[in-house]
């Protein structure tokens, strides 16, 4: 009887040492597989590099300039595969563009209006990640003594707007109208950034921007809030255009919590 015993032992543990082994073999292939979490990066690696490549093509309106090139540089980081290329302008021009052939994997538009001329068919899922409002932006050293909405109608006051065809323009337009203010207006420029840039280079007193923008341009400008009761609010859209995987992983990281941290660390507010 004792010489069987130790005949029996291998039997009973091939079956769990092979159970073992093949439960070890599903985990390793699993890891060889490109999925991503929600915020972007590969599951199961521990925030490591990822196995996704390719080009996303990103689209986005002016005022988000500053936050999206901090989301391509951290994108890019943890997924050294994949190069996003941005262009920014004016939501307007940027629908535009794509409507008329330009590539985008992604676009970001400054309010759910600037969307509606979007050709429909390119169209592969629409989210809203932000809000925003408008502030007054003027120098530092703010010579026009601009306090309030009511200031920029004053002669003294060089006043700079967006054009009436680009969202913060048409934002300006409609909170002058609840604010009952005729503005000065000096000149009308082709996007936000453009418009701010006249304070910068001190060509204007006043110019109406987003508060995002006066939050990125920190000590180039100071900022004169404007009153919510006639403040104009716009919901930013991201919409994408293509279903490759890095599109979507890029996007799942702008919609992820940490995506929304950074985009909201430049002056947005929460969707």
């Amino acid at each position: 009887m004792s010489t069987r015993s130790p005949r029996r032992a291998p039997r009973t543990l091939v079956p769990a040492v092979a159970t073992g082994l093949a439960a070890l073999l599903l985990t390793a292939c699993g890891t060889t597989t490109p999925s991503t979490t929600a915020t972007g990066q590969p599951a199961g690696t521990g925030g490591g590099p990822s196995s996704l490549q390719g080009t996303v093509t990103v689209l986005a309106a002016a005022s988000l300039t500053e936050s999206f090139d901090r989301l391509k540089h951290d994108f890019e980081a943890a997924h050294p595969g994949v190069t996003v290329e941005t262009s920014y302008g004016s939501s307007a021009t940027l629908v535009q563009q794509v409507n008329n052939g330009a590539p985008a994997s992604v676009i970001a538009l400054a309010g759910t209006a600037a969307a509606k001329p979007l050709d429909a068919s390119m169209v592969k899922d629409t989210k809203t990640f932000a809000t925003n409002v408008l502030e007054i932006a003027v120098p530092p050293g703010n010579p026009g003594k601009v306090t309030s909405i009511d200031d920029l109608s004053k002669p003294s006051v060089k006043v700079v707007l967006c054009a009436d065809t680009v969202p913060c323009g048409k934002a300006a337009k409609a909170t002058f109208a609840k604010a009952r203010v005729v503005p000065n207006v000096v000149s009308q420029e082709v996007d936000v950034k453009a418009t701010l840039a006249k304070v910068k280079l001190g060509e204007a007193d006043a110019a109406v921007v987003y508060h995002s923008d006066v939050v990125a341009a920190k000590d180039a400008v100071k900022g004169v809030e404007i009153p919510s009761q006639v403040n104009t609010s716009l919901t930013y859209p991201v919409i994408t255009l293509s279903d490759d995987a890095a599109t979507k992983a890029f996007v799942a990281y702008l919609l992820s919590a940490q995506g929304l941290a950074t985009v909201q660390s430049f002056g947005f507010g929460a969707p």
